[in-house]
């Protein structure tokens, strides 16, 4: 085994630890609800299932709680990440063992994804309920654009590398740190990965490895930080993570069968996000419609401020 692999190995390790014992002391303090619903593990099953399949499933997440009304909108980010942190792990080992890529590059790939969530969540875990609102949204358009163009056939163009040089080995290191950041805003990383990586040159199947490698670090450390300010919900996350693990281990045997019968499912799931995407962005608009007008300081009959 190469050093590359075993330092990414290690990486994956380290993070799910720092995680679960971060969670699990949060949740014991606070007194957390830990209950979660049908519902919940309903949802996390059926999205991870489909995401080990190759469709993302943070965009299919944001839109079923948009449809059921819950969790509240500022909490959809850090539910979301919180939720995937543990199942991403099954899915990362399996592909990084399926599909070689180039180890340097695939390890480079996920310490830079991991940074980026770290500061990402980091600012989307202080932004107020219609910001995260209208980045949710937008989020979700460029999600269906994504799909849509994947649909299509226009994305990706193609390639047949497996690993890369030169300025395309730091333009790609240096977009997954800034995938990494907007994953913490919902925005779900395979559609640009495949973009990103065929655009460079190489074959669209290496987008599996990177991007599930990469969510399997910068899911749990984006989750670090929605973790201490307590912004998720709490007992909704572990519907997720119970439901999203069994998702993922029924989609493992198959993978290699079912993934030319994908298109169907994926037009479905674009027109779920589409609307979600326009549920979010009419929320915001409500949201800033109700909000208080600052009123200006009214003055005697002097020019002086009363009171």
């Amino acid at each position: 085994m190469s050093v590359a692999r075993i330092v990414l190995y290690a990486c994956l390790a380290l993070v799910q630890a720092a995680f679960l014992a971060v969670w699990g002391r949060a949740a014991r303090r606070g007194k957390l609800a830990m209950r979660p619903t049908l519902g919940d593990m309903a949802i996390g099953c059926g999205t991870c299932f489909l995401d080990t399949l190759g469709i993302g499933n943070y965009a299919q997440i944001t839109a079923l709680f948009k449809l059921r009304g819950n969790p509240p909108d500022e909490l959809i980010p850090g539910t979301l990440n919180v939720g995937n942190a543990i199942g991403i792990i099954f899915s990362a080992a399996l592909f990084v063992e399926m599909i070689e890529v180039e180890p340097v590059l695939l390890t480079s790939m996920v310490v830079a994804a991991g940074a980026g969530a770290w500061i990402g969540a980091d600012i989307v875990s202080r932004l107020p309920r219609r910001a995260i609102q209208l980045l949710m949204g937008l989020a979700l358009l460029v999600a269906a654009g994504s799909f849509t163009l994947t649909n299509l056939g226009v994305l990706p163009p193609g390639g047949t590398a497996m690993g890369l040089s030169g300025w395309r080995f730091s333009a790609a290191v240096a977009a997954n740190f800034v995938l990494g950041a907007l994953m913490c805003a919902g925005i779900g990383n395979y559609a640009p990965s495949m973009a990103l990586l065929a655009f460079l040159g190489m074959h669209p199947i290496a987008a599996y490895p990177i991007m599930i490698a990469s969510d399997g670090v910068l899911i749990p450390v984006a989750s670090l930080g929605f973790v201490r300010s307590g912004r998720y919900a709490n007992a909704v996350a572990v519907g997720l993570t119970i439901g999203g693990t069994l998702g993922v281990l029924l989609a493992l045997p198959l993978i290699k069968t079912l993934s030319q019968h994908l298109t169907a499912m994926r037009w479905v799931v674009t027109a779920v996000i589409a609307y979600a995407a326009v549920a979010m962005l009419r929320s915001a608009l409500k949201e800033r419609a109700a909000a208080p007008l600052a009123m200006p300081a009214t003055t005697d009959a002097d020019g002086a401020a009363p009171g």
